[in-house]
């Protein structure tokens, strides 16, 4: 029995798998996922693969056609014999499924004959490491910068051509940036040769460019660094990169921050941690101790008998919440500092309160040993 014989024997409708009142787009998506199923590059040697696909591109010819489905569902099969209504093959010829290949597979692997080719490219996009102060990404600066990147040329306005000529058409492939040729049972698209895929041609080239349409200019941009930024921080400038050739959308300019150390504060998160070294008598006996905050002095108040290792916490001297309102904490760790020069008296005084303060000096439990490493290192 012939292949012919067999397809007019199953209805269009089953062969794609949908129902008789599918939509253009349930039909196209069936039909694209059953093409690809019975593909004969996905199935060698499997004439029941061929077959199927065949069915399935003949089906989809017909019922993608308004004219040509309306005259099937009146007439069936019947409606492409003899001289009923849309007689003759469905296909309509070679170009027809070459039309419909270039469709499936042009937008799955870009090789779709049917639209133009478009010169234009979207710009590069650029990076520039900035490097700030400390307080800088903490409370926000304004930095003006400048880059070089390529823009558009004065001379031929980006458009490549002397004078500012706008680019010809290709007369190989008409504008598409591709050429079609008839391969076995189905047509196939690749780029065109003389144009290069870009559908244009440049007769006359501008001689400040070279046709490129871009030269490299000196530019300048003012950052606006928010306060709260971080280490590694980007800042998008969108356009701000290099133009794009031949009229397509600029790229983007990405700042990058570098921030420096401070001296003493390091940063975790929004709160800034610091250690303040304290004498053991203003440990033992309390004290006051005037710290210096990114926003000015600040007091703490030390109670008698302080361990060394404990954490004070100034509310709202920390970091501006990035984009919000709100600062995070100062967190201050007091640590007791051992003289290690003393003169005579001071030795004296130090004997003295030893004879009144003895300590049992036996070994401590394993766990205590290491909280007090932590707080001593």
């Amino acid at each position: 029995m012939s292949a012919t014989a067999n397809v007019t024997k199953v209805d269009f409708y089953e062969v794609l798998e949908v129902s008789r009142d599918a939509s253009d787009q349930e039909l196209k998506t069936s039909y694209r996922r059953l093409a690809m199923q019975y593909h004969p590059d996905r199935n060698p040697n499997n004439p029941e693969a061929e077959e199927q696909f065949k069915s399935c591109s003949e089906a989809y010819q017909v019922l993608s056609d308004p004219e040509k489905r309306a005259a099937y569902d009146r007439y069936g099969h019947a409606a492409f014999q003899g001289g009923g209504p849309g007689a003759g093959s469905p296909f309509g010829g070679a170009q027809d499924l070459g039309d419909i290949f270039g469709d499936l597979f042009g937008e799955m692997f870009n090789m779709g004959g049917s639209r133009k080719a478009s010169r234009m490219q979207r710009g590069r996009d650029l990076r520039y490491d900035m490097t700030l102060e400390f307080e800088e990404a903490v409370f926000g600066v304004d930095k003006e910068i400048s880059i070089r990147r390529l823009e558009a040329c004065d001379d031929c306005h980006g458009t490549g051509g002397a004078n500012g000529k706008a680019p010809a058409t290709c007369t190989q492939c008409a504008g598409r940036g591709q050429v079609r040729f008839q391969q076995g049972f189905f047509s196939v698209a690749k780029t065109c040769g003389r144009c290069n895929g870009t559908g244009t041609i440049i007769s006359e080239p501008c001689v400040a460019c070279r046709g490129e349409g871009l030269l490299p200019k000196k530019h300048e941009i003012l950052v606006k660094v928010p306060a709260g930024v971080e280490q590694d921080t980007r800042i998008r400038y969108s356009g701000e990169g290099e133009a794009g050739r031949f009229g397509g959308p600029g790229g983007d300019l990405y700042v990058v921050l570098n921030v420096k150390a401070h001296k003493f504060f390091e940063r975790d998160g929004d709160d800034l941690h610091c250690v303040m070294p304290i004498s053991f008598p203003q440990a033992s006996l309390g004290t006051e101790l005037e710290i210096e905050t990114l926003e000015g002095p600040a007091t703490i108040k030390v109670p008698e008998g302080t361990q060394s290792g404990r954490e004070f916490k100034l509310r709202g001297k920390g970091v501006p919440h990035l984009n919000s309102s709100g600062k995070g904490d100062l967190i201050v760790e007091v640590r007791v500092a051992t003289p290690t020069k003393l003169n005579k008296s001071q030795k004296e005084l130090l004997r003295q309160l030893s004879e009144t303060m003895m300590v049992e000096n036996t070994p401590t439990s394993r766990s205590l040993f290491a909280k007090m490493k932590d707080i001593f290192s």
